[in-house]
């Protein structure tokens, strides 16, 4: 399903209004219509207070508060703005609900007796919203998320942004969201997504074409989507088909980032995989391996890599491998930091680049313009703040930027780069040099556990190996990580979850997809 920002939305409200013929308040009573369908749904027949401000949003709470009204319900509004500062939309249902009867009081003085044993409709700010939220409606929201009384908002919770799901000052926390057409990026993304509570995206007639147009560029990654990506695996098939990764991961201390990389790669179906270690951490490495094998590097006497090792990563990823996974546990020394931009530049097959490998290339971004093959970067927020870091730029400041821009970070240094950016959080995002960005909605708390990026980086490498191409294996690379999560929790709980348990749970994620996919 698509997903939209504020403008995007606007778009789409505009285009059905002017090439469809369909008005706005048509769109309007639709959307209340709604709106009081899912109240009565939820909540059965009792006290409602709508919380309505001046714009088409108040107007979608009006439409419900009259709908359920005119049923019926004990229904009392409360308009945030005067009159006079309605928008004609707003207007036309505030004088349609005055005349059918509704209760409607202009004021911002809410009360607990008014909350008492009532559900609210939040409406009083939409998806337009993008300044802080003060005085006094401020006052309002932070009154009603102290009160007891459930919430349903209309479009959005009040005070949330629709483009990155920033708090604009203070911010309505719903236990139901019914929003219109698509989900908005701000549903998604936190601190919006914990406010939102239960969403529900309902159909209030746009166009399936406007719902569907490749000018929206963003996406939520479902099962349907992942289900589709999965690779195939003809009967007459053997492991040449589906791959030969070669994972160059682990130091001293730092073993287990290899040997977490690898299996998880082998789970995700890859063919065959070999692991390039530090040559004098071999016997460790030979001794704990069974199915992989295992490649030693040349090492600088310490248990980490050397310079020297690029060439014989070149040489076997040429002659052998289909795919080159790097980066995790490896280090940040002078050596390693040498080796990165040389396989960048020179690597004849795709590569994933993660942890230290992209630590590594810290201030030296672009030399990922000069990528001789595909290359996907797994980073998490502060590997991505390294990534942007230029001279004496605040690391603390990028991290906040990085966190307000929602969706923008990653697809603006995947569109400049020419890579693939899996920037890892809650929720994962998948971007690619085109501009197109993707939302994963699978995983769980459970996840932030040491060496589950491991995991994500061998399952990428592991589909790349099968043949998919790098957006795909980016795409279902975070699903099925996620996925395998979900069901690790379900049999582990979230907080006895450890990275191992993901790959162990990977066949259960694929036998649960294709279950959803079946029934």
């Amino acid at each position: 399903m698509k997903v939209v920002t504020a403008a995007e939305m606007r778009w789409i409200d505009e285009k059905t209004i002017k090439t469809f013929g369909l008005s706005s308040a048509v769109l309007m009573e639709r959307a209340g219509l709604a709106v009081a369908a899912k109240v009565r749904g939820l909540f059965g027949k009792r006290k409602v207070i709508v919380i309505s401000g001046g714009g088409n949003n108040g107007g979608d709470g009006i439409v419900a508060g009259r709908e359920l009204f005119r049923s019926g319900w004990n229904v009392r509004a409360f308009l945030l703005a005067a009159e006079n500062r309605l928008s004609p939309d707003c207007l036309k249902q505030y004088k349609t609900a005055k005349k059918m009867g509704l209760p409607i009081e202009f004021r911002t003085g809410i009360r607990s007796a008014d909350l008492h044993s009532a559900v609210v409709i939040d409406a009083i700010f939409g998806t337009g919203i993008n300044k802080t939220v003060g005085p006094p409606v401020a006052d309002v929201i932070a009154f009603l998320n102290k009160s007891e009384a459930p919430v349903i908002s209309v479009d959005i919770p009040s005070g949330i942004s629709a483009d990155n799901g920033e708090v604009l000052g203070e911010a309505v926390r719903a236990d139901y969201t019914v929003t219109f057409g698509l989900p908005k990026i701000g549903h998604l993304l936190h601190p919006g997504a914990e406010c939102c509570g239960k969403l529900f995206v309902e159909d209030i007639g746009f166009p399936a074409e406007l719902l569907t147009s490749d000018r929206l560029m963003a996406a939520t990654i479902d099962d349907r989507m992942a289900s589709s990506l999965i690779p195939e695996r003809p009967v007459h098939s053997y492991k040449g088909n589906y791959g030969h990764v070669l994972v160059v991961a682990g130091s001293r201390g730092k073993t287990g980032a290899a040997l977490m990389t690898a299996r998880a790669c082998l789970r995700s179906g890859a063919g065959m995989v070999t692991v390039g270690v530090p040559e004098t951490l071999a016997d460790i490495f030979q001794s704990r391996v069974t199915e992989d094998m295992v490649l030693p590097l040349p090492d600088t006497g310490g248990g980490q890599f050397s310079s020297q090792a690029a060439e014989h990563i070149l040489r076997f990823v040429s002659e052998k491998a289909d795919v080159l996974a790097i980066g995790p546990g490896i280090g940040t020394s002078d050596d390693t930091r040498s080796i990165i931009p040389q396989l960048i530049k020179n690597s004849v097959s795709p590569m994933v680049i993660d942890a230290d490998g992209i630590n590594s290339i810290e201030g030296n971004a672009d030399s990922l313009k000069k990528a001789r093959s595909p290359v996907i970067l797994t980073p998490h927020i502060g590997e991505m703040a390294r990534l942007l870091r230029r001279g004496p730029m605040d690391y603390a400041g990028l991290r906040e930027k990085i966190s307000k821009e929602g969706i923008q970070t990653p697809v603006s240094f995947a569109k400049e780069t020419g890579t693939y950016l899996i920037l890892k959080g809650a929720p994962t995002v998948v971007a690619e040099p085109e501009g197109r960005a993707f939302i994963n909605t699978t995983g769980n708390p459970g996840m932030a556990t040491a060496g589950a990026g491991d995991v994500l980086t061998g399952i990428v490498a592991g589909f790349l190996g099968q043949g998919l191409n790098p957006l795909s294996a980016a795409i279902l690379g975070v699903y099925m990580h996620g996925l395998a999560g979900d069901v690790a929790a379900t049999e582990k709980g979230m907080h006895s979850m450890i990275a191992t348990d993901l790959i162990d749970h990977l066949p259960g994620a694929f036998a649960s997809l294709r279950r959803d996919q079946t029934s």
